[in-house]
């Protein structure tokens, strides 16, 4: 078995100083599930070199993961650097280099050490909309002075959906070889979902003062500007914000019907 370094460390002490072998070691770290031959080839190149240490040169030479393919696909793996959306999986690279897709995946990991990041999905931004962005953020910074920057709360409603993940691709069924598939129950070949997902509604208010904590739409409810009004705002996300900013703070909300409702606007 492989022995850490910090058992390295130990079996090196103890067998210096205290003449331990590999039994009396076994006896006494009976926890440790070393094993006897384990400890005799430590021992022996403890003896032979002085040290625990794996010797250079030693162990399986490598076979691809040479410089030429670590290369190729050092390539392939960070292409969408300038290329966005052009990224290219495992075993796609595993095709256009003939290397197997264990050995990329060791290159990815070992040679060229790069972490992997799971994509998000995002709404995708034009140009269009980032100039409308810019300039409504520069007008509304030109419309309050830099005090009052900190005291400007914003808020919005986000809808998640409660559905759990399934994985189809690990979603099998099992059944004797001379089967066929008319034999199989349909509720066991038939992954059965309700037609409308649950979900929940969540409002929350953000400042540079910080945040409120998350507010829950009631169930089943629709929120028009009544319930925006009456319920969102004055029983529970107004008085989340002045318990953070006191009294005196700006509210700024985007333009959804139901804050853009004639009743809930200043007059």
């Amino acid at each position: 078995m492989p022995f850490s370094e910090e058992d390295k460390a130990l079996v090196k002490n103890l067998h210096l100083f205290k003449g331990y072998g590999s039994r009396r070691l076994l006896s006494e770290f009976q926890g440790k599930n070393w094993t006897k031959g384990g400890l005799d080839v430590l021992l022996r190149k403890l003896s032979e070199t002085g040290s625990t240490s794996r010797r250079p040169g030693s162990g399986r030479p490598k076979c691809a993961r040479t410089e030429e393919n670590v290369t190729a696909v050092e390539e392939l793996v960070i292409s969408q650097e300038d290329k966005p959306q052009t990224h290219r999986s495992t075993r796609q690279i595993s095709r256009e280099t003939g290397v197997a897709q264990s050995s990329v995946v060791r290159i990815i990991h070992r040679d060229l050490r790069l972490k992997c990041f799971k994509k998000r999905r995002a709404q995708e931004l034009t140009e269009a909309n980032h100039h409308a962005r810019l300039v409504r953020s520069k007008l509304l910074l030109k419309k309050y002075s830099p005090s009052d920057v900190s005291f400007i709360w914003f808020n919005d409603e986000k809808v998640f959906t409660v559905a759990t993940p399934k994985n189809p691709q690990n979603d099998r069924v099992y059944a004797p070889a001379a089967s066929r598939k008319k034999d199989v129950a349909a509720e066991r070949l038939l992954r059965m979902r309700s037609t409308f997902s649950k979900s929940v509604m969540v409002s929350v208010g953000v400042s540079k003062l910080g945040h409120t904590s998350l507010i829950f739409v009631d169930p089943g409810v629709k929120v028009d500007g009544a319930y925006y009004r009456d319920v969102l705002l004055t029983q529970q996300l107004l008085p989340a914000i002045r318990e953070i900013s006191g009294e005196y703070f700006i509210f700024q909300q985007d333009s959804v019907p139901a804050h853009r409702a004639r009743e809930n606007l200043p007059s």
